[in-house]
């Protein structure tokens, strides 16, 4: 008996496709990425380097021949404005009010918001929206009530009524921030704290902030920037000009005929340098800080 084996069809193998156009297009998307970024890159930083570039023209009419500053550069701006200004007196001044606001207005924004976050008290929503109804209001509205109010609690032209002042603008959105970032916390914390043996203000100050320190490095950049820039009511409040902060301090550089442009550049270069400090050592916290609020309501 003879038996017959039958050979299977041998299937023919497929090349396989090679990665070359698919690398080359990522590659030309890398590559366009990058140029894109790279040009980004030259656009935010081309008004730093023109106003660094005209701090450097002797004549406070530099900046309509911009290109003769090339062959006379010099510091002399800087010196004026650091011995013959009240600059030194801008800089206390802008110090004082600045870290004030910071550290008042992150520390009443911190409670409020896990306050809020944490408790159920009766109208901790419409407390919110309160808040947050505060921040609609324009300037302009604000600066005569404002003006009454510190005036008589004799806080005009004092440090501590302008502290006061930006408190109420930064507060608000400071809260709201820190009740999102809160709200990512999970509440087993509080619960292992409270069997621990500590008190409510002793979970939140040994447990919650330290894990809300990207939260509280926004409110704090928040805070101090605000307090920084900000012209209409340090302008109206502070009447000595040895009290004058940063922002208002520029202005004394334009006259009703006159435009010192070439003092102002400097002085606005000396004024970034504070600014860049200070987000130097908060940008490690504030990508995580502005993400993590709000993915919680």
């Amino acid at each position: 008996m003879s038996t017959t084996t039958v050979e299977a069809p041998v299937k023919k193998q497929e090349p396989v496709p090679t990665a070359g156009p698919r690398k080359g297009r990522r590659r030309g998307t890398s590559l366009v990425s990058h140029g894109i970024l790279v040009v980004a890159s030259l656009i935010a930083l081309f008004p730093v380097a023109w106003l660094l570039f005209l701090s450097l023209g002797p004549d406070k009419d530099d900046y309509l021949h911009p290109g003769g500053i090339w062959g006379k550069m010099t510091l002399d701006n800087y010196s004026y404005v650091l011995t013959e200004t009240k600059f030194l007196d801008w800089l206390t001044s802008t110090l004082i009010v600045t870290v004030g606001t910071t550290l008042i207005g992150v520390v009443i924004a911190a409670t409020t918001g896990y306050a809020v976050s944490r408790m159920r008290f009766p109208g901790y929503k419409k407390f919110m929206w309160v808040l947050l109804v505060t921040q609609m209001f324009p300037v302009a509205v604000l600066m005569v009530p404002m003006y009454q109010i510190l005036s008589e609690l004799q806080l005009i032209d004092s440090y501590l009524g302008l502290v006061l002042v930006y408190c109420t603008t930064t507060v608000p959105y400071c809260a709201w921030l820190m009740k999102g970032y809160f709200d990512t916390i999970p509440f087993e914390i509080d619960e292992a704290g409270r069997v621990d043996g500590l008190t409510p203000f002793g979970t939140f100050a040994r447990l919650i902030l330290p894990l809300a320190k990207p939260g509280l490095a926004v409110a704090a950049f928040y805070s101090f920037l605000t307090a920084f820039g900000e012209v209409a009511f340090a302008s109206t409040f502070m009447l000595s000009d040895t009290k004058y902060t940063f922002a208002v301090g520029l202005q004394t550089f334009i006259s009703e005929h006159d435009a010192q442009r070439n003092l102002m550049a400097a002085t606005a270069v000396l004024v970034a340098i504070p600014v860049s400090a200070f987000f130097y050592f908060v940008q490690k916290n504030l990508v995580t800080g502005l993400t993590a609020g709000g993915t919680k309501g």
